[in-house]
């Protein structure tokens, strides 16, 4: 999934807020600090993300005979290498 800078500096700002919020938080850092270290965190995640879609799509553009994307077969074959990549990263 892309997110823009913008989108990613609202969910952080709105992270943030909501851990501030939170009366069992506290931050040791200054706010800005923390929301920075979302931001970073989410690019991560997003980064990481990439990856796994690259290689599913990869595996899925791999197959012997072409498979359409988009098509029913394609989602299926991509959904099943998606989650087997997702495991890989978990293990």
């Amino acid at each position: 999934m892309r997110l823009s800078r913008e989108k990613i500096n609202v969910l952080s700002h709105a992270i943030a807020e909501r851990l501030a919020s939170t009366d069992e938080i506290d931050f040791i850092e200054d706010r800005n600090t923390i929301r920075l270290a979302v931001v970073e965190i989410l690019n991560k995640w997003l980064k990481k993300e990439a990856e796994i879609d690259k290689g599913a799509r990869h595996k899925v553009e791999s197959q012997k005979r072409g498979i359409p994307e988009g098509s029913a077969e394609w989602e299926i074959l991509y959904r099943k290498y998606y989650e087997e990549e997702m495991r890989t990263l978990s293990e």
